[in-house]
């Protein structure tokens, strides 16, 4: 096999000279380098996708170069104003925008509407892809968040079948809540699950309107979302002052006297390595909607592929891009990773595994934060999260929401 995996940008001395001008000997042969995020696929689904790929395009090797997740953004943006840049760049979806406004990525609306079928990806992934009415960022794989909860403490309270509304969720989860056990442990400024609720209600964390952003927690349907987060959240012991990791809510999960957390359901390993005993007893499934026709809204966290305008190499990097994205792959890829795929119509791929077909029924109402370039500036100091506090001691709703729309204006400017 003819790739190199590399970590950060570390390369061979003696390879600088041919990837420099993307050439292997032998004349028309290209490098197409490759940043992947660590730990985002395994070495072996990198082995038979690049194995299957040199195969059938024998004029192209492949390099790909793990990049850590910190102080990604700062080298992306290098990378993208460079005249030595990658062909492709994993990016997590909500940051397509911010790499778009630089206007550093080529435009792949052509491609993506012509050759991979983007009517059928999932609306959180692909909506923070496209700018303007173009496309950017190519949907790779997704990841949401699920309620998994204790089988045992599920059988134990008599439930037998699982919630299918919020009004099921909030009865069940009722009865789970006595006897000493919480029937959920969630977290006071877990944001990601009440921009579900708010989404769910038709409302938004912000809105683009005459060419400023403003936000929009102070609506009647963002208030709605807010109120059943307070409902839902009084019927366990979680902090109403921190987040989902202060403290670690798989750690609390893992004490075994809670029944229910919402999390991406790779968060069970980590659960059964603090407790053993409740290996095969972690159950998945959808955040639950306000019918039961769909699922409710969730983030969709993930990963979009992008082409930078400097690339040496921009039309086979597409055609590389193409086959990641495509049936095939994401099959593969679904399967060994246990990712949603990028398509709704590939759902059924994953059929037997409970939680990642929970994932899927979710993802297939998944929603991602604004598409502002700048949303980043709200999260580092997030006014959401001191609204939710702020609400759930007590505080009016409406009065929290207009100081946190405020910060929200601010930090989009």
């Amino acid at each position: 096999m003819k790739n190199r995996f590399l970590v950060g940008s570390a390369v061979f001395a003696s390879s600088v000279a041919l990837v420099g001008c993307g050439m292997l000997p032998g004349g028309d042969d290209k490098v197409i380098t490759i940043w992947l995020m660590k730990d985002s696929v395994s070495t072996a689904y990198l082995d038979r996708f690049t194995e299957a790929y040199e195969k059938e395009n024998p004029s192209v090797e492949l390099k790909v170069e793990i990049q850590e997740w910190t102080g990604i953004g700062k080298k992306v943006m290098a990378a993208l104003d460079s005249d030595d840049s990658p062909d492709i760049i994993e990016v997590g979806n909500t940051q397509v925008a911010q790499y778009a406004e630089s206007n550093g990525l080529r435009d792949l609306t052509l491609e993506s509407v012509r050759d991979l079928g983007s009517e059928d990806w999932l609306p959180g992934l692909a909506e923070p892809g496209s700018i303007n009415g173009s496309q950017f960022g190519i949907p790779w794989y997704a990841a949401n968040r699920v309620v998994i909860y204790n089988k045992d403490l599920f059988a134990e309270a008599g439930i037998e079948e699982l919630p299918k509304t919020r009004a099921e969720w909030l009865d069940i989860t009722a009865q789970l809540d006595r006897g000493g056990r919480q029937g959920i442990y969630l977290a006071g400024q877990d944001w990601y699950t009440l921009s579900g609720f708010i989404w769910d209600e038709n409302g938004e964390l912000a809105v683009e309107s005459g060419g400023e952003w403003e936000g929009r927690l102070n609506t009647p349907e963002a208030i709605r979302g807010m109120k059943f987060y307070k409902e839902l959240q009084a019927l366990g012991d979680g902090p109403k002052d921190s987040d989902e990791v202060k403290p670690v809510q798989e750690g609390e999960f893992a004490k075994g006297d809670i029944a229910q957390i919402i999390d991406t359901p790779n968060s069970a390993v980590q659960i059964e390595e603090k407790n053993p005993d409740l290996k095969g007893k972690l159950g998945f499934f959808p955040v639950p909607g306000k019918t039961a026709e769909a699922p409710g809204a969730v983030f969709t966290g993930g990963s979009d592929l992008i082409v930078p305008k400097n690339s040496s190499h921009r039309s086979a990097a597409v055609e590389v891009v193409k086959a990641l994205a495509g049936e095939k792959w994401q099959t593969d890829l679904a399967k060994t990773m246990s990712y949603v795929p990028n398509k709704t119509t590939l759902a059924d791929v994953i059929e037997g595994q409970e939680a990642t077909a929970a994932m899927a029924a979710g993802a297939a109402e998944g929603r991602a934060t604004p598409n502002s370039p700048k949303w980043a500036n709200v999260e580092l100091d997030n006014p959401i999260k001191l609204y939710m506090t702020a609400v759930l001691q007590g505080e009016d709703p409406e009065t929290a929401a207009t100081v946190a729309d405020a910060k929200i204006a601010a930090a989009l400017r």
